[in-house]
């Protein structure tokens, strides 16, 4: 008689323990030699601190957003409008389209066809199938040749990020950026067609460690100095502080957020802000925001409709 073997899974499988489609996906990697995740962009470096002070405080105006994913390769198209009473337009608009495969063809992404409030034009185009590893892009403003710019990203070194950008027609006017993750804490500096008469990049550090994140961002040769500190109380409660040094002077920021559903910050020019998101239902959330002036005595209020 046959006998049935019982299945032995190896420790040295890492995906024994997923859900057995990630288990799918993490083989499929592995024989694919998928490339490890990248660290951040360079201006991404305070973004965990940033979601809580920035993110979400809609404190002035009313807006109405909607993201519509169509069956026409994956398309999805997102609008924006606003209501401005007493403007000589009451509901300007912007459209931008996203199409994964435009016409059928995979290997290009439109990242972004939008037109804004104004009737400007912007197109975002991408493509990864070059090389592994690279990503290769185009904007344009569909107006003006000499705007076009095009660029390209390169995580094919391990926990290493490169990015480079310059216009078309001028390739000395460039940018670029390079990070690089140790362990818990990321580097990155930022440098633009200045450095090549002397100028000095700007240069980033972050360090994420448990429930402690703090980061610091040197620019202008130097001469200006940001800096942001989060710490994650439990999993509900979330706090984030920011100071901006430079020859202008301090300014500094103080918030949290619980649950991301009820947001409070507090500036050092004593504005207070506040904001409350309630999902009402899948897929329809609303956010609404509220500031006021204590030097001044003014307030302001805000409502966002969102419907995905």
């Amino acid at each position: 008689q046959a006998q049935t073997m019982p299945h032995v899974v190896s420790h040295h499988d890492p995906s024994h323990n997923l859900h057995p489609r990630r288990a799918k996906q993490a083989g499929a990697a592995q024989l694919d030699g998928a490339l490890p995740m990248a660290p951040v962009k360079f201006d991404d470096i305070p973004k965990v601190a940033n979601e809580v002070l920035n993110d979400d405080f809609h404190v002035s105006g009313y807006v109405f957003k909607a993201k519509q994913k169509t069956g026409w390769g994956g398309a999805v198209l997102s609008t924006q409008v606003d209501l401005s009473p007493g403007a000589p337009c009451v509901t300007p608009t912007k459209l931008a389209w996203k199409l994964p495969a435009p016409f059928g063809f995979s290997f290009l992404c439109v990242d972004k066809l939008e037109m804004d409030k104004g009737g400007k034009l912007k197109l975002e185009a991408s493509s990864d199938q070059a090389y592994p590893g690279l990503k290769l892009d185009c904007k344009s403003d569909l107006k003006d040749v000499s705007k076009i710019s095009a660029g390209c990203t390169y995580v094919g070194l391990p926990c290493a990020q490169f990015k480079f950008e310059c216009k078309v027609t001028d390739p000395k006017d460039f940018t670029g950026e390079a990070t690089y993750v140790r362990d818990s804490a990321t580097f990155g500096l930022k440098f633009t067609s200045k450095l090549l008469s002397g100028s000095l990049p700007d240069f980033g550090v972050r360090i994420l460690s448990g429930p402690f994140f703090c980061s610091v961002l040197a620019k202008e040769q130097f001469g200006s100095f940001s800096a942001t500190a989060h710490y994650k109380a439990n999993p509900d409660l979330r706090c984030a502080a920011l100071c901006n040094y430079s020859t202008k002077g301090t300014t500094f920021t103080v918030g949290c957020t619980y649950k991301g559903l009820y947001k409070l910050k507090v500036t050092q020019d004593q504005v207070v802000s506040c904001s409350v998101k309630h999902a009402v239902a899948k897929g329809f959330n609303v956010l609404g925001g509220a500031q006021y002036n204590i030097p001044k005595g003014q307030p302001s209020y805000g409502l966002q409709l969102s419907i995905e």
